[in-house]
């Protein structure tokens, strides 16, 4: 079962940080915050810890896992390309709930799932969250739930259906909105929305005209 760290106390969200990025140093799984619901974490470049998180899930390598990044300056040594719509829309909504596609770097040691070549990208706007990725680097995370079931708003859903497979817990408490991230496709020429979440279309379209759903 999961080390839970109870991140509303300073001396243990430090422990709970040291110890969380240790754990993915090792290739192990864990349970985070972030600004929409709890999610399970491993290295996104260690192919194996991403196929334990997949497993536990129980969820298939159809549905590739997204990546978390601590600082968007990180973003520009992931992809090929960073097409100006990707960047406008990071300008205006990271950290936040919007997740970018965008075609990956080919160098990159990595396996998220079948991408065909894409990444699902995201700052997300929750400090201890950010505090582990820049410690870790890039994440690979996905809702911390088995497919199926609702993703857990909190610490102690995460950890009553994935703590088995984790070795770290961290809780920053219960996530006010359940909404999961809005995904754009920046890959083609005119953006295209993938999935409505967080971020609502209108306030996209304000900021790119032309993205289509």
């Amino acid at each position: 079962m999961a080390d839970l760290y109870d991140c509303s106390d300073p001396a243990a969200r430090s422990a709970g940080i040291d110890a969380a990025a240790a754990a993915i140093g090792r290739g192990e799984l864990v349970l985070l915050p972030t600004d929409t619901v709890y999610g399970v974490a491993a290295d996104a470049f260690t192919p194996d810890a991403v196929t334990r998180l997949l497993a536990a899930k129980n969820r298939g390598r159809a549905m590739p896992v997204p990546v978390l990044i601590g600082e968007a300056s990180t973003l520009a040594g992931l992809v090929v390309d960073l097409p100006a719509v990707a960047t406008r829309l990071a300008e205006e909504f990271w950290p936040g709930g919007l997740t970018l596609v965008l075609e990956h770097a080919p160098s990159l040691a990595w396996d998220l799932g079948d991408a065909e070549g894409t990444v699902a990208v995201r700052l997300p706007d929750d400090d201890v969250a950010r505090d582990l990725l820049r410690r870790t680097g890039p994440l690979a995370v996905s809702s911390a739930n088995r497919s199926g079931r609702p993703a857990a708003t909190d610490a102690a859903g995460a950890v009553a259906q994935l703590g088995d497979h984790a070795a770290v817990a961290l809780d920053a408490g219960p996530r006010t909105g359940s909404a999961a991230s809005t995904i754009v496709d920046c890959t083609a020429p005119t953006p295209r929305v993938l999935r409505v979440g967080a971020v609502d279309v209108d306030r996209l379209r304000a900021v790119v005209p032309e993205i289509g759903e």
